[in-house]
């Protein structure tokens, strides 16, 4: 996997050391770890390299080198004293259903699609609670989550347009088709095969999640249309470049 390279001067190396020597004697080994990924980073190693090594996800580690690049050592450092974990609490649990509803941009993270992680990751930094990952899935469908495919949706269309469509002109249009036993044609157009692939991510249970999308199409070009009454699909493919004339 991929990440952000760093470069560490002498006094911050030593620094990061001294930090690390320290959580080691104090037993505050996730501050430890931290600091041990970010020291291997640093050291040239590959973030899935270092995951296999500390047993830690490479998106953790991702974001303890976002962490310190924003915030410096500090970042790196536990925010809750060593010792029994705590457990979430209900008003913890109801928090956590609003961040996750509202998607990862909202709270920090890159990207539309959730990974268990990534919860991990969140619910440790809001909560201070460190939980397997196993536990996180088995949470989230108590909570009446489920992992599931997100879909594409335009991010330019007016809802309000679309309904006052759908509830004024519409029956109009099929009464003016049935009356002149016309076609009722929705054609579209599609490209192949250069084209986002979509992931699965953790939302509420029957609200399938939606990521938002430029519409941007390169490839094979495709035309197509579907007949409303019958069901009839007509189709040509075209080699060219979508345009009013083609």
């Amino acid at each position: 996997m991929l990440g952000i390279r760093i470069t560490l001067s002498p006094p911050t190396r030593k620094e990061l050391a001294r930090m690390l020597r320290h959580a080691e004697q104090s037993g505050d080994v996730r501050t430890a770890t931290r600091l041990m990924a970010l020291l291997a980073v640093a050291d040239g190693y590959g973030y899935a390299q270092i995951a296999s090594l500390l047993q830690v996800c490479a998106e953790s580690i991702r974001l303890w080198v976002k962490a310190f690049v924003l915030y410096g050592a500090k970042g790196l450092r536990s925010k809750r004293a060593p010792g029994r974990r705590p457990k979430l609490t209900k008003a913890h649990k109801r928090a956590l259903d609003a961040m996750i509803i509202a998607g990862p941009a909202a709270a920090g993270y890159p990207g539309a699609c959730w990974r268990t992680p990534m919860i991990q990751h969140l619910i440790d930094e809001r909560f201070g609670v460190l939980s397997a990952v196993h536990y996180i899935s088995q949470l989230l469908k108590n909570r009446g989550f489920s992992y599931q495919k997100a879909r594409f949706v335009s991010d330019h269309q007016d809802p309000t347009k679309r309904q006052a469509w759908l509830t004024q002109q519409w029956s109009d249009v099929l009464s003016v088709a049935k009356a002149k036993d016309a076609y009722v044609l929705f054609g579209d157009e599609a490209s192949f095969p250069q084209w986002g692939t979509l992931t699965y991510t953790w939302a509420k249970r029957g609200q399938q999640p939606t990521v938002p999308t430029s519409g941007i199409r390169k490839g094979y070009k495709v035309f197509g249309l579907v007949e409303y009454f019958s069901g009839r699909f007509f189709y040509q493919g075209h080699a060219g470049r979508f345009t009013s004339e083609s």
